[in-house]
């Protein structure tokens, strides 16, 4: 079989290897991963039955990083359990902590605003999914165009801040976001959006649970949104935000990439309801590698109160644009570019505020000086470890800024009955109302 190729031929070397060292991890799954005896910088995939399968050149990854990501992706294949405990190689680190990430609902602060400009119900459900979809791109590819490929976030401490705004222009309000880090274990970040001018607030909390599976790392998204709009009249509108599961492909490569799997939904308290479906409409080949089609496709249809008969439908690419199914008239193009989030100055900031906390271990990694960022990094989990140890002893517990933890979210429960939510009841944290904004600029 030497020198043969794989029908599935994807970027990079892929070829069938008979060179495979002999100490390799035994299977699991459908796999065992080794490294080549002749070319360390060679992944060998071995199915189950130990026959010769294939070595992947690992194309995006830094030839002095070679040898720590073959032995991460190892580590990924026969972890049992949550792989956010495991430590990424510094080059497949972001610049940017997790915390950050809640910017990425409003970096199109036009779409936001324009919810509460629209004329009834049904209008609302349409600019409320209008809007969502075109936050995706932001949310899940947008560091592989930064970037090269997507990384690994910066895990947040607890307690960490994030501050930011997006300013009235053309009369859209001013968008305002707070962001706390309310758990480290399990990591969970909660955030509150608002635009007072325009009476809107997206409150949410995001956690991750990841497992290996078939070639891919795939990511169990928990956690939801709650949109609240004030109406003229008096009254509100409540749209509940469920999230995506993802899977993360190319991990043979060093060239990581986010693909969007099953069903969310977006649900009125008007009864109004938006089914998205991100299963892309392509091939599967060998060892879960994908071939044809299009990547990050999605079908997204909205019904009436108390029918399953769509009004609406809506299909294209999330990252590009996507149209009306019926009509063909133009729906989402994320194609221009998207409004980053304003901050203030790094030095004016609290210590414990993101981009001031991981400042040095961002420059390490912007500069590719790993061995920096990884001294700053072991800095700042070792200040953490110690907090954890004086609080044990002192009896006491870290108290949450601005968020306050409910067991249980009533609007979620009310609004997930309607579409049968799996789980049907979820926690949430409630922000407290006790951050002072930037004035209107």
């Amino acid at each position: 079989m030497s020198g043969s190729q794989t029908p599935n031929e994807m970027p990079g070397e892929v070829r069938v290897a008979d060179d495979a060292r002999h100490d390799c991890l035994d299977p699991v799954g459908l796999h065992a991963i080794c490294t080549s005896a002749t070319n360390p910088a060679l992944l060998v995939v071995f199915a189950r039955s130990r026959q010769p399968a294939v070595a992947v050149d690992l194309q995006g990854v830094p030839a002095a990083q070679k040898s720590s990501w073959s032995s991460f992706v190892k580590s990924i294949v026969s972890f049992s359990g949550d792989l956010s405990s495991l430590t990424a190689p510094p080059f497949i680190l972001s610049p940017i902590s997790l915390t950050e990430f809640p910017a990425y609902w409003c970096e199109r602060p036009e779409l936001f605003a324009a919810i509460a400009d629209a004329k009834d119900e049904k209008e609302r459900s349409i600019a409320v999914l209008k809007w969502f979809i075109s936050t995706l791109k932001g949310q899940y590819t947008s560091r592989n165009e930064k970037l090269g490929s997507e990384k690994k976030p910066l895990n947040p401490v607890l307690g960490e801040l994030f501050y930011g705004f997006w300013p009235d222009r053309n009369g859209r309000g001013q968008t305002n976001l707070v962001v706390e880090q309310v758990s480290h274990h399990p990591p969970i970040t909660a955030y509150y959006i608002s635009n007072p001018q325009k009476g809107l607030a997206l409150q949410g909390h995001s956690a991750q649970k990841t497992s290996f599976s078939s070639g891919s790392i795939v990511v169990k998204q928990i956690g939801h949104a709650i949109l609240t709009v004030d109406l003229p009249d008096g009254k509100k509108e409540e749209f509940l935000i469920t999230l995506p599961r993802l899977r993360i492909d190319g991990i043979w490569y060093g060239s990581p990439y986010i693909e969007l799997t099953g069903i969310s939904y977006i649900q009125s308290s008007s009864g109004w309801l938006s089914t998205i479906d991100y299963e892309a409409k392509e091939g599967r080949g060998y060892f879960g590698l994908s071939f044809g089609g299009k990547s990050h496709f999605f079908k997204a249809v909205l019904t009436a109160p108390g029918s399953s008969t769509p009004v609406k439908r809506y299909e294209g690419l999330w990252h590009e644009t996507s149209k009306d199914s019926d009509t063909g008239e133009a729906f989402t193009d994320v194609r221009t570019p998207k409004e980053e989030v304003t901050v203030g100055p790094v030095e004016a900031m609290h210590d414990f505020e993101s981009r001031k906390l991981w400042q040095h271990v961002a420059r390490g990694i912007r500069e590719g000086d790993y061995e920096l960022a990884s001294r700053e990094k072991s800095k700042i989990e070792n200040d953490q470890r110690q907090r954890r140890r004086d609080e044990q002893a002192a009896g006491t517990r870290w108290q949450l800024k601005h968020f306050e933890h409910i067991e249980s979210d009533p609007v979620y429960e009310r609004l997930g009955q309607l579409f049968n939510a799996n789980p049907p009841k979820e926690d949430t944290y409630v922000f407290m109302n006790n951050r002072d904004f930037p004035p209107t600029v």
